[in-house]
């Protein structure tokens, strides 16, 4: 009865864009933001997977985000490329320039993408391993809408304003990192409060400031808390820099989003990529270099390990959800969004 259902990759991408589509979203809108669910699933990770679908829709739905978004270039430079989002998704502006990027970063050896006015409720990796998969290096980041006190803070001001860096090796797959600002991702703290568990020490507080182990309590008026203190708020400050106020995009504690009824965050993406060639043609070898006198050292997992091998395994046999996942898949796909 609650045994896993088996999907093939391409009949849960199907049945992903069509549960978007019946909620909102344009076909063209629609495939980007169901690709970076799917790859989130093959590769195991749940937090930003089939998870945020209800999410995405609930946003279209009250008109928060724009699911039939047209996003515009706004301005072209040699190496430096401003979209505007239209309200909506900022996968759907990334499928639009991934490939001029690229062309910009072999003119110049660099490109920079800055996103406004969009709406980024996903993992980071799938936006950059495309580019480290063609040779280049790619750091981007994200804001979202207050989650985390810094520095200190008792009250939510930053997002938890992830980071992502991908980089290109010789024979292997590339070497990528998706890490969020605070201790604990809020996706892994929805993924805490789904399945009924506490979460760690040092998570969070509650509304009133107090340390607490409840994901609800930290999710319901409470605050995250960066990783390392005062060092992960550095990077969520940073973070807010580059990918609102260099966008124009607003600030995580400028949220103007319509409490529980919408998910997604308004904000910015910032990505760089770089072409190494143009510096140092044995790049992925030194690369490698590093990797292993870091495998020598002891390092037992890589980041991104585990991903790839659950991608592989994945590719060889679909990929498993619950009953209770597929449900709700199936539902969203025919039209019916659950109360909250």
């Amino acid at each position: 009865m609650n045994e896993p259902t088996l999907l093939s990759l391409d009949d849960l991408r199907a049945l992903i864009e069509r549960a978007l589509v019946r909620g909102g979203m344009s076909a063209e809108n629609a495939g980007p933001v169901a690709e970076t669910m799917l790859v989130c699933e093959r590769d195991g990770v749940k937090s930003h997977g089939l998870l945020r679908l209800l999410g995405f829709v609930r946003s279209v739905q009250v008109g928060w985000a724009n699911g039939r978004a047209q996003p515009r270039i706004v301005e072209m430079h040699a190496s430096m490329c401003v979209i505007d989002a239209d309200n909506g998704f900022a996968q759907v502006c990334l499928t639009l320039t991934r490939d001029r990027l690229m062309d910009m970063a072999r003119a110049t050896g660099v490109a920079i993408l800055l996103t406004r006015n969009a709406h980024h409720y996903a993992a980071l990796w799938p936006d950059i391993e495309p580019f480290a998969d063609q040779g280049f290096i790619a750091l981007s980041c994200v804001n979202s809408k207050k989650r985390m006190a810094a520095w200190g803070g008792t009250k939510p001001v930053t997002g938890t304003n992830a980071l992502a860096f991908a980089c290109p090796r010789a024979d292997h797959p590339p070497m990528i990192w998706d890490q969020s600002s605070s201790v604990m991702s809020q996706g892994d703290v929805l993924l805490a409060a789904n399945e009924g568990r506490e979460v760690p020490p040092g998570v969070g507080c509650d509304a009133d400031g107090a340390p607490t182990t409840s994901p609800s309590r930290i999710l319901d008026g409470g605050a995250l808390l960066p990783f390392g203190g005062h060092k992960g708020a550095s990077i969520a400050v940073m973070v807010e820099l580059l990918a609102a106020a260099l966008t124009g995009a607003p600030f995580g504690f400028e949220d103007e989003s319509p409490g529980a009824t919408a998910t997604t965050s308004k904000g910015g993406q910032f990505l760089l990529v770089v072409d190494p060639r143009r510096a140092n043609l044995g790049f992925g070898e030194r690369v490698n270099d590093l990797l292993a006198a870091l495998v020598e050292a002891g390092t037992e997992r890589l980041p991104g390990d585990r991903r790839y091998q659950r991608r592989s395994r994945a590719l060889a046999e679909g990929i498993r959800i619950t009953r209770a996942e597929h449900d709700s898949l199936l539902a969203l796909a025919n039209g019916a969004v659950p109360a909250r």
